[in-house]
């Protein structure tokens, strides 16, 4: 017999090479080439007849001749959920959801497509990593004992697209893509070749059919989805589960999203009944201090729509001959350069010094509005002095000292005020104007200097 062809595909690309390379020859990642055999050209053939017949030729028009018609929603009943997909599952859409094993995604897919079915929708779940019975225990222990949500353990493509076909459903439930295989490829599931051809698939079927598929997609050991990257590609929101599995708070983040804003996060509380949406996410991430303590700052930080409340913590502590810098969710590389912005603007040096910064409440924040927050909570922990109770602080450093204006200023402001908190150091830019009565009760400082933000604080003892 004929020794089958091997092929080595690319885990982060999906492209191939004849032959095995320390380095992907199409997106120049290291070690992403793995081994397996080469499709026959008659699977090849097939796919593409299939191709063909599920993309009919279309009109060429103008933009402004096209109907631009919003697309149809249905909300899932989860506001926290609606929050992230921007207002519900769009008729026709395919969300790809990612996180951790353990997270909840099963849990959370589960109680929506409960709560749609109960709405009068038509659904179906199909699980290839459990049982039916497995799936009939989960929702019991959700408190749905009598739920009506169609279940099928399946993990052959051909037969989940012809019951797709057969029963119609607006709301489908793929867990999980990895498992899912077709007869005609000779790949095992969950290679490159099995996910992206299966995704494809399910994709056109969605668009072809109108029914909203929802793909869970395992995570490999750095946090990125597994499989090659063209799945984010090819599907219209992408959410990432977020959150330490031995925490009762999640994060649900949308990183990519056709039909809504993207950044915009979704907080839930893992209970026994479930992941309940939390109405007053800024609560979880500010400590419950009786009085204000050394090191610890609240800024204002804004994910999506949404502003939040974050506490930074800092601890300065006497090192040895190379101190420790380490921040956890914040980026390292900034907290460095922070470090130096403070000794060689505002005179406070921490070269002999450990550094630790934290977020509380397992939050990581991305944008750079966190800076002068971070350089006062360093302060206060190396000079020993809380700063005032109910003390904000938001704003971008440079590296020339200046503090520039953070997005959407007035708005953090508005939250700090309604959460009770009565001084704040922001930007200049970000000041609101004169007598403007949303902010009643709030004394804010503008500042243009790294150096003005320590004299007003000080000033503040």
């Amino acid at each position: 017999m004929a020794k089958d062809k091997s092929i080595y595909t690319c885990t982060e690309c999906g492209g191939t090479s004849a032959r095995w390379m320390g380095k992907c020859p199409s997106c120049n990642a290291w070690n992403t080439l793995i081994e397996g055999s080469a499709e026959p050209a008659a699977g090849k053939n097939r796919f593409g007849s299939a191709h063909a017949s599920l993309a009919p030729t279309s009109e060429v028009l103008p933009l402004s001749q096209i109907e631009a018609a919003d697309f149809e929603r249905h909300p899932t009943g989860i506001d926290e959920l609606d929050r992230v997909l921007g207002g519900g599952m769009v008729e026709g859409g395919v969300v790809l959801i990612g996180g951790d094993p353990g997270i909840g995604k099963s849990t959370l897919l589960l109680q929506a497509v409960d709560a749609l079915q109960r709405s009068g929708m038509n659904t179906l779940y199909v699980t290839g990593e459990e049982s039916g019975a497995q799936v009939a225990m989960r929702s019991r222990r959700l408190g749905l004992p009598d739920s009506l949500v169609p279940v099928l353990p399946e993990i052959q493509l051909e037969k989940i697209l012809h019951t797709l076909q057969s029963r119609q459903p607006n709301i489908a439930i793929i867990d999980s893509i990895q498992t899912v295989y077709s007869d005609q490829l000779t790949s095992a599931p969950g290679s490159v070749a099995q996910v992206r051809e299966c995704a494809a698939h399910l994709t056109r079927t969605a668009k072809s059919t109108g029914t909203t598929i929802v793909l869970v997609g395992h995570v490999t050991k750095e946090g990125a989805l597994a499989g090659p990257r063209v799945l984010e590609h090819m599907v219209d929101t992408v959410l990432y589960f977020e959150g330490d599995t031995h925490s009762n708070f999640r994060l649900i983040r949308a990183i990519k999203n056709r039909f809504g804003a993207v950044n915009e996060i979704g907080v839930f509380a893992m209970t026994e009944k479930g992941l309940k949406g939390v109405s007053n996410p800024s609560a979880i991430f500010l400590s419950q201090h009786t009085e204000p303590v050394p090191g610890s700052c609240v800024m204002v930080t804004l994910e999506g729509s949404r502003p939040l409340l974050v506490e930074i913590q800092a601890l300065v502590d006497s090192g040895g001959p190379s101190p420790r810098r380490l921040s956890v969710g914040l980026e390292r590389d900034r907290l460095a350069m922070l470090l130096a912005v403070l000794h060689r603007h505002a005179g406070v040096a921490c070269m002999d010094q450990d550094v630790f910064v934290n977020a509380v409440g397992g939050v990581h924040i991305r944008e750079p509005a966190a800076d002068l927050a971070v350089m006062l909570a360093i302060t206060s922990s190396l000079r020993g002095k809380p700063l005032p109770k109910g003390f904000i602080a938001f704003g971008e450093v440079g590296l020339a000292g200046e503090v520039r204006p953070a997005p959407r200023g007035q708005d953090r402001l508005k939250e700090a005020a309604k959460l009770g908190f009565k001084v704040a150091v922001v930007p200049k830019a970000n000041a609101p104007k004169k007598n403007d009565k949303s902010f009643e009760g709030l004394t804010i400082y503008p500042v243009d200097r790294i150096e003005e933000a320590m004299q007003v604080v000080r000033g503040l003892d």
